[in-house]
């Protein structure tokens, strides 16, 4: 998944020509067979990319033993053969095949894990279906429904019906004449909520034993009283089926958001559950009630994606179950990095050997891989911590032979299965519980107290848990912690308690399995051992290339072939189990003519040679376990001197290839012509700087006490560099301690050569430095176009940290020639990475004092510097679409915005006054009008430097309104419209007249020219006056003044949001203050036929007809619902009927919500759970979820002419479409905005911010072939 993420890069700028890094060659690697069983014994299922939900349905099946075996039972007379599948004749029942062929290989296959893919093949999936997420619920009812469907004409017809069939009764009783209606349900699994239940039990019986009553305004139509009565509806479970599914409502619908989400709150099960309270007969024998828990399936994740997996209790035994309660604490102790020292502290390495081991299982480990398992667990080799005290892992082990049993050939180590104690630690029996298995590992080992007991007692049963391709033992306790969180139960399996395994089932997997399945699963473990066996061979084998000693040569720091590459490396192969001393004896074969000791020492290729570390010691020590690796490098030597010289080894004598610059003058007055001689120089990382100073001194020709070595430092401006001197306390510190590596670069100069000064090496910038605390600037002419010959000029300033500016200034004024200028007449601003001017600096502030590093650039700039009682401000013209070029003033920070601007504008050379001023957000966009022009630039703390924007349009004075209104007439009937189209094509045809609006307002009016809205000017208006004040405002605007408004209670206005009414404005006698509308608020006026007083409890809504038989509206009429006692949905509906003189339970409503086309029904559905419970307080319509507000269209249904509850329309239909594509181009848009500016992925925590992009969701099917 990470890929190379974590692999350090090779620096290959100074390495050999070698086809080989650090001594490893490049090879194939060979596919990995199929991985054995675990521990636990148990076969895992691979996931296909998306089928966790399906591996954990799978997985409950499996241990459902009545499903199991009723499976197998049937055989190829019945569902025929695989073989014949492809045959157009044959009618092959391929599902059940599949899924015994699955179940066998689960059973028996010696495999990690399964494949599902012939079974997913049989469905009729793709890669689509195999790759997506879908419910396992859904899931559930579908392979049940296929299954039904493949069985048809079969002694297995009726096997989901036998097993899983339930039966749900429905009772309505009259509470006037008795009578009693009832509905019968068929089940095969139950849906129960979660939402508003503490746990399970609780959820049945809110359904089964509580009662629902319909009384007041929701009566029930009774068949033989003939009327609306009071009546009683209650359901009870009237046949229960062998296994009780129960699926929970763990995801839910948020209609104020308008998404789902997952319930995550505490929801309890029991292990045993009694059925009998929520029976229509309680008369029966209590384990007819009686069920038990066998399986959970769990969902970790939210309603958009997650993960699956199963806890399955294994009822015959099938696997090997143990404890890791003491060594599951020392292993996750070992995760925290932190605790590693703490865990070490418990001295003896016994204790976690052996809980590596423990979990390791029964088969164990090879010994050479114990070592990788330790570092891995906790951090810390073997070698490192214990070698010194305890010698080998392996003299370690078999000095504990009796805890530790070593295999075979002695290369696999295990626990011993015994009742051993380690010393101090008192018995535990609990540590390792097996139960017996049926195939070739199954374990026949008991526990001596076990058998020293009269009778033996059953098995306890455990439980497992199933995540794809790992299985893991859990306790039974472990349930509860899925009871909350984002990790909980979603699926429940119970059977029935009374329900018995014959004896020779358990722990025994070839359990009526057909004997043709038998056969495969032989053939297949056969065909795994050889596969297992050759790559076992072909892994283990090894290539080293053995160095010869006799024919390498030391030189400058390191190891060189004598001759050729060829004659001085032998390349041989040799099993990595082998020993030191299987190595030495193999290459004393090979080279007859070797005589003497023969040391084995590990090498590495690096850029100044051949270096040598560790020696091997110990002839017993496997290669695996020193590290050896495929593509290795081994020297071969008599272990003390090469060709007569002692070699170095160790990491502390690796040697670090430098290149070493020495500056030629062609004139020594002359110092900006200066060249640099480049060589390599090889030195040990553990020799001292002072050291390295004086060999540079003897290669130079240079004095050490003339001899000054420096070292790079890169600039943040790339192309540029500062070469810094090595401090005094420097020279007592090694190579390493000074962070050099291959390739490093070092400068040793003449002190007398070293002025400040720009150095040319190899055409790159370059600047050297004689103390830490001096730097240098750059210096550029910007002083126009008068002095045309030198502009653009550039010139470096040495300077020190505590120089001022004015110094700076001084000598860029000198070294540009510029003596003439006035000093006082230019200023020096700097010159950030985009080549932007910034503010001018204040020449009394030092270099540190204003913050400039080495290297910046500054700008010799005609101008003041502004004095500490002016700002330095940029500012543009127009809207964050259309910003002119960026200009600059210094004004006194005492002036006021008014005086600020109208500098600004002689600036600009704009004329008039109807502009503004506004503030830039981070993004350099109009933000923040400066309200308040009579307020000093301090007093709304503008900064120096900052950027403000000149924005068209006149604020209006303090205390005043400027508010856009709007003509807005909503689409009523065909009558009320007519009266107003003359007034309207008055004002379209005046608007079109008139060329007053900028560019931005024809935008604006041509899009809502063709709807609801039309602009028709702006008014300022005190924010003291009423709203009658208002109305009568509006009707001097000039597109208005031809209309027929007989007064202003003629007039309705709206607040508008986003161009939508959302509030009528009511009290023509309150003040605008109290309405609180914003700088950016907008009003709509709306003419009307007849004065109009609305109540402040009233709400305008405006009601549409549904045509029957069609999926469209009549048009909408204005209905005002008085909301003064009650705004609920019943209330609503109530007015609603008496409107148009309907029943209530023959008519719908739903709210109708046009900015994302969907329409949500308006519901009054309440329960009365119980006597002693109150009734549920109906909420607000003018809460969540529904937010009604005036102007909201209501559809309405009338049921008695039309049955159809579908509000959308086509137009919705289309609106949605649209809304789709527009998401999808947005998307595409922004990603190749993203990929052409090069911008990083986004940071998982913007992506958790941001919405996901969702996949849109698609039906699971199966499909079945017809067999009737």
């Amino acid at each position: 998944m990470f890929g190379d993420m974590f692999e350090e890069e090779e620096d290959t700028g100074f390495v050999s020509e070698n086809k080989r890094v650090n001594g490893r060659k490049s090879r194939k690697k060979d596919t990995d067979p199929v991985a054995p069983r675990a521990a636990s014994n148990l076969s895992g299922i691979k996931n296909q990319g998306g089928t966790c939900y399906l591996n954990s349905l799978l997985q409950t099946l499996l241990y459902t033993p009545e499903f199991r075996e009723s499976l197998f039972a049937l055989g190829p007379e019945e569902l025929g053969n695989l073989s014949d599948k492809d045959k157009s004749e044959s009618k092959v029942r391929v599902i059940p095949l599949e899924l015994q062929r699955l179940f066998a290989h689960l059973l028996l296959a010696d495999q990690l894990a399964a494949s599902t893919s012939d079974l997913t093949d049989s469905f009729g999936w793709t890669s689509n279906e195999e790759t997506s997420q879908h419910d396992v619920q859904e899931l559930n009812r579908i392979l049940f429904s296929a299954l039904e469907s493949s069985l048809v004409g079969t002694s297995g017809h009726d096997l989901i019906n036998r097993l899983y069939h339930g039966i749900v009764v429905n009772k309505i009783v009259c509470k006037e004449c008795g009578n009693v209606s009832e509905r019968q349900e068929d089940f095969l699994d139950l849906t129960v909520a979660v939402k508003g239940v503490s746990g399970l039990e609780e959820a049945l019986c809110t359904f089964y034993v509580e009662e629902e009553h319909f009384d007041n305004d929701n009566l029930y139509q009774c068949g033989r009283c003939e009327k609306l009565v009071k009546a009683t509806k209650s359901a009870k479970l009237r046949h229960l089926p062998t296994f009780l599914t129960i699926s929970l409502l763990r995801f839910n619908f948020d209609f104020a958001k308008c998404e789902r989400y997952k319930e995550t709150g505490c929801y309890s099960f029991p292990v045993r559950l009694d059925m009998r309270p929520f029976c229509e007969q309680d008369d029966l024998l209590d384990t007819e009630y009686e069920y038990e828990l066998f399986s959970v399936i769990i969902h970790k994740g939210g309603c958009y994606g997650g993960h699956y997996h199963a806890y399955i209790k294994d009822i015959d035994q099938l696997g090997t179950w143990f404890s890791l309660d003491e060594e599951t604490a020392v292993i996750n102790s070992t995760k925290d990095p932190t605790n590693v020292d703490k865990l070490l502290e418990l001295g003896d390495p016994f204790e976690i050997l052996r809980a590596i081991l423990v979990q390791m299982g029964p088969d164990g480990i090879l010994v050479d891989q114990l070592g990788q398992k330790l570092l891995e667990k906790v951090g810390v080799a073997w070698n490192k911590r214990y070698r010194k005290q305890h010698g080998s892992i392996r003299k370690f082990l078999e000095s504990h032979h009796d805890v530790f049993l070593l295999k075979a050939d002695r290369t696999r180590v295990a626990v011993k299965q015994t009742g051993h104690t380690c010393p101090g630690q008192q018995p535990n029996k609990s540590k390792a519980k097996k139960a017996q298995t049926g195939n070739s590992k199954a374990s026949t080992t008991h526990d001596k107290t076990e058998e020293r007991q009269p009778s033996t007692p059953a098995p306890e049963i455990h439980w497992f848990d199933f995540d794809d391709s790992q299985v893991r033992p859990i306790q039974e306790k472990d349930i509860e912690k899925q009871f909350q969180g984002k990790e909980c139960a979603y699926m429940l399996f119970y059977r029935k308690s009374q329900l018995q395994r014959p004896a020779q089932a358990r722990g025994n997997s070839r359990y009526k399995v057909p004997p043709n399945l038998l056969e495969e699963i032989a053939n297949l473990d056969a065909s795994l051992q050889k596969q297992r066996a050759e790559f076992d061979s072909a892994t283990n084998n090894i290539e080293v290339h053995l160095h010869l000693g006799p024919e390498y040569k030391f030189d400058n720091g390191a190891l060189h072939p004598a001759s050729s590459q060829k004659d001085s490396v032998l390349t041989i192969t040799i099993d990595r189990r082998k020993t030191v001393g299987d190595l030495r004896q193999a290459i004393f074969q090979l080279l007859e003519f070797w005589k003497g000791d023969m040391v084995i020492t590990v090498a590495k290729q690096l850029p100044a040679g051949l270096h040598l570390y560790e020696t091997f010691d110990e002839d017993h020590t496997s290669l695996h376990s020193l590290g050896i690796t495929d593509g290795a490098d081994l020297f071969v030597w008599n272990g003390n001197q090469v060709c007569g010289v002692e070699i170095p080894a160790g990491q502390e004598f690796e040697p670090v290839l430098l290149k070493v610059l020495c500056p030629t003058l062609s004139s020594k007055s002359d110092t900006e012509g200066t060249q640099f001689s480049e060589t390599y120089r090889v030195f040990a990382q553990n020799r001292l700087l002072a050291s390295v100073r004086e060999a540079l001194a003897l290669s130079t020709g240079i004095s050490p006490e003339e001899l000054i070595v420096y070292y790079k430092k890169n600039l943040e401006n790339k192309g540029s560099s500062n070469w810094v001197a090595y401090d005094a306390e420097d020279a007592h510190k090694s190579l390493a301690e000074l962070r050099l590596k291959d390739g490093d670069s070092m400068l040793a100069s003449d002190q007398k050569y070293c002025a400040l000064s720009v150095l040319s090496s190899n055409g790159m910038p370059v600047t050297v430095a004689l103390h830490p605390d001096r730097s240098w600037l750059q210096v550029q002419n910007y002083c126009g176009e008068r002095l045309a010959q030198i502009a653009g000029a550039m010139v470096t300033i040495p300077v020190t940290m505590e120089m001022l500016v004015s110094e700076i200034k001084a000598n860029a004024i000198e070294k540009l020639k510029l003596k003439d200028e006035q000093e006082d007449g230019t200023c020096l601003r700097p010159i950030d990475r985009t080549g932007k001017l910034l503010p001018p600096v204040c020449e009394d502030l030092t270099v540190k004092g204003i913050g400039l590093k080495t290297g910046s650039s500054l700008a010799l700039c005609p101008g003041h510097t502004p004095t500490d009682t002016q700002l330095f401000l940029y500012f543009a013209v127009g809207d964050s679409l259309h910003l002119s070029p960026e200009m600059e003033i210094v004004a006194e920070q005492s002036i006021s915005v008014r005086e600020c601007l109208k500098l600004m504008l002689e600036k600009a050379g704009l004329p008039g006054e109807y502009w503004h001023l506004r503030k830039t957000d981070w993004c350099y966009d109009a933000g923040e009008v400066l309200k308040d022009e009579e307020a000093t630039l301090a007093g709304m703390k503008i900064n120096n430097g900052e950027m403000l924007i000149i924005m068209e349009g006149r604020l209006p004075p303090k205390g005043f309104l400027m508010l856009p209104v709007w003509l807005y007439q909503p689409a009523l009937n065909s009558e009320n419209r007519g009266c107003f189209q003359e007034e309207q094509k008055i004002i379209a045809d005046r608007l079109c007249a008139l060329n007053i609006l900028s560019t931005a307002r024809d935008c604006a009016l041509h899009h809502y020219m063709i709807t609801e809205l039309e602009y028709v000017g702006n008014i300022e208006i005190s924010g003291e006056a009423s709203l009658e004040d208002l109305k009568t405002q509006v009707l001097t605007l000039p597109l208005l003044q031809g209309l027929s408004v007989p007064s202003v209670d003629f007039l309705r206005v709206w607040l508008l949001e986003n161009k939508c009414p959302v509030k009528i404005l009511r009290n023509q006698q309150q003040q605008l203050s109290k309405f609180k509308l914003g700088v950016s608020a907008e009003i709509g006026i709306q003419l009307l036929q007849a004065e109009e007083h609305l109540a402040s409890t009233e709400l305008l809504l405006r009601l549409q007809m549904a045509v029957p038989g069609e999926r469209s509206y009549y048009p909408a009429e204005e209905f005002v619902w008085d909301t003064s006692k009650e705004c609920t949905a019943r209330s609503l509906r109530q007015r609603i009927t008496q409107h148009y003189s309907l029943p209530s339970e023959q008519i719908e409503i739903a709210k109708h919500f046009p900015d994302q086309f969907e329409w949500m029904p308006l519901t009054s559905w309440s329960q009365q759970v119980s006597k002693k419970k109150k009734k549920k307080k109906l909420q607000s319509l003018q809460g969540t979820p529904y937010y009604l507000k005036d102007g909201d269209v209501i559809g309405v249904k009338n049921l008695l002419i039309d049955k159809n509850k579908d509000f959308s329309t086509m137009t919705d239909d289309i609106g949605k479409e649209k809304l789709r594509l527009e998401g999808n181009n947005k998307g595409k848009r922004q990603q190749a905005t993203a990929h052409q500016s090069g911008d990083a992925p986004e940071s998982s925590e913007r992506q958790t911010v941001r919405a996901r992009i969702r996949r849109p969701e698609v039906a699971l099917s199966i499909s079945v072939a017809d067999f009737r």
